[in-house]
């Protein structure tokens, strides 16, 4: 078995509740989305400071969804336009 394919296991911190996650990645890129889901988290807290933690969870959810959805369409439409001059 590869060292590519060797699932890892690290612990991070999100929302103040601690999580095992683990997966084929690299731990600090592991660590990296924790901590990105973890700082969107604090600003939708921020917004909206009476969210359960359900809500908390599903209104991130849906802001980091937006934000990745705008990228790639932006990024497709580069590509295209890239494509195009060619």
């Amino acid at each position: 078995m590869g060292e590519d394919q060797i699932k890892r296991r690290t612990t991070v911190t999100i929302n103040s509740q601690s999580y095992v996650i683990s997966g084929k990645v690299d731990v600090g890129h592991i660590h990296e989305v924790a901590n990105f889901v973890d700082q969107k988290m604090k600003e939708m807290r921020k917004i909206s400071p009476y969210l359960d933690k359900t809500q908390l969870a599903v209104l991130t959810a849906v802001n980091i969804s937006d934000e990745y959805l705008r990228l790639k369409k932006q990024l497709e439409q580069e590509r295209q336009k890239k494509d195009g001059e060619k």
